[in-house]
């Protein structure tokens, strides 16, 4: 007495070539199914995870830039104890300036050497092979 590739029924007799084909391929659309949903659950709890991180994240360079204003805030107190108070501020908003006009330059000059956003050597392989392709099928 043998037993089917599934383990289920005991035959009298060997089971047929199509019959095992089709348990084998009932099996493994089965396997893929699980496999499917083992994935979606992995990836819907990573999901959750780089939300709840991206939020914590975000919460952070909130908190980041209200102590930067702090900072700001006492700088402004601390040049009031030998300036008036609008020059102290005036000092300080003159001094941001600067630094944003220098990080402005500087990011100008980055996306200029950046060049055209288009996949440039991408688009030339591309070219490159649909030429080559052309040139085979004329052959």
């Amino acid at each position: 007495m043998s037993s089917s590739v599934g383990g289920t029924t005991p035959h009298g007799s060997e089971d047929s070539m199509g019959t095992l084909v089709t348990r084998a391929s009932q099996q493994l659309s089965e396997l893929v199914r699980e496999e499917m949903r083992l994935a979606r659950a992995e990836l819907t709890e990573k999901g959750k995870r780089y939300g709840l991180g991206g939020g914590l994240v975000g919460g952070a360079g909130l908190v980041a830039v209200l102590a930067s204003q702090a900072a700001i805030a006492a700088g402004i107190a601390a040049l009031a104890l030998v300036l008036p108070v609008w020059a102290a501020a005036l000092v300080v908003a003159a001094l941001l300036v600067a630094v944003a006009a220098v990080l402005a330059l500087n990011g100008r000059k980055q996306v200029a050497a950046a060049g055209n956003p288009a996949p440039e050597q991408t688009i030339d392989s591309v070219r490159a092979d649909i030429a080559e392709i052309k040139e085979r099928t004329h052959r």
